[in-house]
């Protein structure tokens, strides 16, 4: 009486299952060129990273900080850029942010478009609701067994993975940014005769400029979280390292890969802020 009763249980693991055998077969063709696009994109970035020395990248950034913000702010990021050096990892650390950065272009090519979509069409925002609901309370490991069905184990599914992960709140800060816009400054527009398109990206887009940075930081924060998880495909980088240390249980190495990870987020987050700030603040100059 008080156990649920066996005969309306009803699983939906077979049907899902045979679903993704016939993607996979329908489709192979075309995963096989998104992997190759893919590994060789993130080859290309690797190399053309791991070309610059470690002393001009330190240099970039404090002085891209200073003009950003401020010369102490510059010179804190570039010594906790130099400690991720000092701890031995920065090859991990240029391997782990190849994979963010693919990821989050990606990410750019499909969230800012879909959000876009989505606030200009209310079918596709209820659809796109629920759907960017699921995507943002999924737990991040189930993402990891679709990306390696289809790519299996490497840094290619870890892209995958990762995209999939971390592109939910772009989308949704993209679509309130647009919708949020002051009905009078559209009006305004409509009245001066702007076509569709004008509308869009000479009022629109850049009125919902800072909703949309602060989706892409989001985005970024996501992607960094998400390919610690994804060393567990062999996707290697920093998480590898803190993989290592959890199955070994070597708290002090650990520690230390979680600290490049943290410094390595201070990094990106700061900079992806000072660049919207300095774009809200160019854009507000422009209106005025």
């Amino acid at each position: 009486m008080f156990s649920f009763p066996d005969i309306l249980e009803f699983s939906i693991a077979s049907y899902v299952d045979t679903a993704v055998d016939w993607i996979l077969s329908t489709f192979k063709g075309f995963f096989n060129i998104i992997n190759e696009i893919l590994f060789f994109s993130f080859d290309v970035t690797e190399a053309v990273l791991s070309f610059i020395p470690w002393f001009v990248m330190i240099l970039a950034l404090v002085v891209g900080i200073w003009k950003l913000y401020s010369l102490k702010t510059g010179l804190v990021l570039g010594v906790i850029l130099f400690l991720i050096g000092v701890f031995g990892m920065w090859d991990k650390m240029i391997y782990t942010l190849v994979i963010v950065i693919i990821s989050v272009i990606i990410s750019i090519l499909i969230g800012i478009p879909s959000g876009i979509i989505m606030s200009k069409s209310k079918k596709v925002e209820k659809i796109m609701k629920p759907l960017l609901d699921a995507m943002q309370t999924m737990p991040s490991f189930v993402y990891l067994i679709p990306a390696i069905m289809i790519f299996g184990l490497g840094k290619v599914p870890a892209i995958f993975a990762t995209t999939i992960y971390a592109v939910p709140p772009l989308i949704r800060l993209t679509y309130l940014g647009i919708v949020g816009v002051d009905k009078e400054v559209k009006e305004a527009g409509i009245a001066f005769g702007s076509t569709p398109m004008q509308l869009l990206f000479k009022i629109e887009f850049p009125q919902a400029m800072p909703s949309i940075m602060t989706g892409l930081n989001q985005t970024t924060m996501m992607a960094m979280s998400m390919v610690v998880i994804s060393s567990m495909i062999g996707a290697g980088g920093i998480g590898e390292n803190v993989l290592t240390a959890i199955r070994r249980l070597e708290i002090g190495k650990g520690f230390e890969a979680g600290l490049v990870v943290v410094f390595l987020a201070i990094i990106l987050d700061r900079l992806l802020q000072g660049f919207a700030n300095k774009n809200i603040k160019t854009g507000d100059n422009n209106a005025e």
